[in-house]
């Protein structure tokens, strides 16, 4: 039985084969040499120089799209191919990270910060933007951070007078 299935098999593709075009059959033969090429000078598993690549690859596109699928170079394959190379060739590189603050508007930051004791990380902030910088808050905390600049002195003094003359005046306008 399973010698006249491969028969009826066998006679079948003879006549899909006679159906076909000419220009089918020849890029399926150059395809098929190609691959033989490859296959006799490698050992166990083909390694594809990117001229083999590219001639399979643009045989591929002449064959017909149920022979694309059995040759050693899989319609997968060949998408991978283009999607590396396209990849490679329209990749731009990528920047570390934020550009860095330049020398002198560090130096700003720092005079600001010591010469304003009282100043927080926005109030530097602000005034840095009035002068026309555009510099994040926790890039002016990173920066007195790394340069040791403490935290700014609280007005403790300040508070503790008003409250003892706004007492003063409480107790003075109550008698």
């Amino acid at each position: 039985m399973s010698l006249i299935y491969r028969a009826l098999v066998t006679v079948m593709s003879w006549l899909a084969l006679l159906a076909r075009s000419q220009a089918s059959k020849d890029a399926e033969i150059l395809a098929l040499r190609h691959e033989v090429a490859v296959l006799r000078r490698t050992n166990p598993k083909p390694r594809l120089s990117w001229p083999d690549r590219a001639v399979l690859a643009a045989l591929a596109r002449i064959l017909p799209k149920r022979l694309r699928e059995r040759r050693i170079v899989t319609p997968g394959t060949l998408l991978h191919w283009h999607k590396r190379l396209v990849a490679r060739k329209w990749t731009q590189p990528k920047a570390p990270g934020r550009p860095p603050i330049g020398e002198d508007l560090v130096a700003l930051i720092v005079r600001l910060a010591s010469e304003n004791r009282r100043w927080g990380v926005v109030r530097i902030q602000c005034e840095l933007r009035r002068s026309g910088h555009r510099v994040a808050a926790s890039t002016i905390r990173k920066i007195l951070r790394a340069l040791r600049i403490g935290r700014p002195a609280l007005c403790h003094d300040s508070w503790r007078t008003f409250l003892r003359v706004y007492a003063d005046a409480l107790i003075a306008t109550d008698f």
